[in-house]
């Protein structure tokens, strides 16, 4: 029975760093008014009829603050990449030489930085409610071990690591969005 616990407890944490772990990912995809690759992550590429993740067909980086410079493997592809990134819905103006793209990111206006911390919080609201959901999973299963014959002393130690694991995660869910949101209002 014991086993039973500590996979449940187990299998509730790796719920709860999958949520953070989908959390940062959303938030990377955010923009902050600073270049940064990884707001390419979602952008894909037709490459020779696939359509296959603009980082498995070119270089990405930053040359400064406000320009992200993507290098394609093969020239053919600066047409495809260009395409991608306009059907991406960015709202980045893709600008070639022949060489790379250059990806000039606009200054963020003071309306548009309220508007992204709007979309940070419900981020991190959507990470607290699947927090949660872990919760009442595992709280869930173990009532059922405790109807199976599970001790009530048992239960109870086990539901409190359970609070405990959520209390960690929600301190890390908020540290994010703090994180995040000082730099979208930092100019």
């Amino acid at each position: 029975m014991n086993e039973e616990v500590e996979l449940i407890l187990e299998d509730t944490e790796d719920n709860m760093k999958n949520a953070l772990a989908h959390l940062d990912k959303a938030l990377g995809k955010i923009r902050a008014g600073k270049a940064n690759p990884r707001m390419l992550e979602g952008v894909h590429v037709d490459y020779y009829g696939s359509l296959t993740p603009i980082s498995q067909v070119a270089n990405i980086g930053t040359s400064d603050a406000r320009t992200i410079v993507i290098q394609p493997w093969e020239k053919q592809m600066i047409a495809p990449i260009e395409k991608a990134i306009m059907a991406a819905n960015l709202g980045l103006n893709p600008d070639n030489n022949g060489e790379v793209i250059r990806l000039n990111i606009p200054m963020l206006t003071e309306e548009r930085r309220t508007l992204l911390v709007k979309q940070v919080r419900n981020e991190g609201e959507e990470a607290k409610i699947s927090l949660r959901n872990s919760r009442r999973d595992a709280n869930e299963m173990l009532k059922k071990m405790k109807d199976d014959g599970l001790s009530e002393d048992m239960e109870k130690r086990a539901t409190d690591k359970v609070q405990k694991l959520i209390d960690v995660y929600y301190v890390k869910v908020e540290e994010q969005i703090k994180e995040k949101e000082k730099d979208i209002m930092t100019i």
